[in-house]
């Protein structure tokens, strides 16, 4: 009789995605009141007129990782046709929990079309997991590539995950480049210092050079055996989810609203820095991310008001953006404080190797 393959993986994933999903379209969590109809009144409501081929795309496209994670999860536990059937299902009624939600809050329109949009990502991942979940099996192309690069067991699989993470941070088109962990938003708090052009210049820089040498060192704990190409591509495709951010978030589009001057000058600094610190013993590389860490942190929440903060009067006025402005500030509050619990985990381990 055939094992069936090892499931946690897509099963963790999509729990986490289903986590993030219902924060996104919940998000601010304020202004709740009762509507007055039943909670699933938007699925015979008329079909609103606002909606474009933008919003229906964006609602297929979010669902349909959800349905490629469920199916992949449901591999080997049931006949093709049934797991496909459950993957849609669970889609579907998710969807429909998180419109009806949607219901008691005076920021968010419950709609009947995005839960069709949803519902349709869902189904055309689940059918995509058909032909390519297999990617999650321990004999599949992302777990042999893990298990060549990729420190074993959980320490490893949590290190992709706070790298995944990251990239998210970087759809914020309103922060400063790679920075995270600004908690004045949360608790609105104003700028400790007053701005001036230089003073502005050589803290972005120091933000930007302190946390690409924290992350350089994070991604470089997370391997086998040091990988310089690897680092750089982590860092390459954030560059491109932030350029990506700024271009659709922004109007008119500036893709390259991150490349200041200070922003520039902290990727040469930070590069130099993570080249020396490379080849530097494993405790001492702990122990420098740390302290990038903590350093970048410190700098982000005590920097002076972003000149180009301005430039968020000029976002998207769409609820599309709201769920990711709401998401991706969650990542950026959350990041640093998660990669300093991780990186004493990993020390941790590394010492009784």
């Amino acid at each position: 009789m055939m094992s069936r393959p090892d499931q946690r993986l897509p099963r963790y994933l999509a729990l986490a995605y289903a986590l993030l999903t219902a924060y996104a379209c919940l998000y601010p969590f304020s202004d709740w009141r009762d509507p007055g109809v039943s909670p699933f009144a938007f699925l015979t409501a008329p079909i609103p007129r606002y909606n474009t081929l933008t919003d229906l795309l964006l609602n297929v496209l979010g669902f349909l990782p959800l349905g490629f994670m469920l199916g992949a999860s449901l591999r080997g536990m049931t006949r093709k046709g049934i797991g496909l059937l459950l993957a849609t299902l669970l889609c579907v009624l998710f969807s429909a929990m998180l419109e009806s939600a949607q219901n008691y809050l005076a920021t968010r329109v419950a709609s009947n079309i995005d839960f069709a949009a949803n519902s349709l990502g869902g189904l055309a991942g689940a059918l995509l997991a058909l032909r390519w979940g297999n990617l999650f099996d321990p004999d599949g192309q992302l777990s042999r590539w893990r298990q060549r690069r990729i420190l074993p067991g959980r320490i490893g699989e949590t290190g992709l995950i706070l790298i995944g993470l990251w990239w998210l941070t970087q759809l914020e088109p309103t922060s400063t480049l790679f920075g995270t962990g600004d908690l004045r938003p949360l608790f609105d708090l104003p700028a400790p210092l007053a701005f001036s052009a230089r003073r502005f210049v050589i803290i972005e820089a120091l933000v930007v050079a302190t946390n690409l040498l924290a992350l350089g060192l994070l991604v470089r704990r997370c391997m086998r055996e040091p990988r310089g190409q690897l680092v750089m591509l982590v860092l390459l495709i954030g560059l491109a989810v932030r350029t990506l951010a700024d271009h659709v978030f922004m109007l008119p589009p500036e893709p390259l609203q991150w490349a200041t001057p200070g922003a520039l000058r902290g990727l040469l600094i930070g590069a130099l820095a993570l080249i020396v610190a490379w080849r530097l013993p494993g405790w001492l590389q702990h122990s420098l991310a740390c302290l990038s860490l903590l350093l970048a942190t410190a700098l982000v929440n005590i920097a002076p008001d972003n000149p180009y903060e301005l430039a968020s009067m000029r976002l998207i006025h769409e609820s599309h953006f709201l769920n990711f402005h709401g998401l991706t500030r969650l990542a950026e509050f959350l990041w640093p404080f998660l990669a300093l619990i991780y990186l004493t985990a990993n020390a941790a381990i590394a010492n009784r190797r």
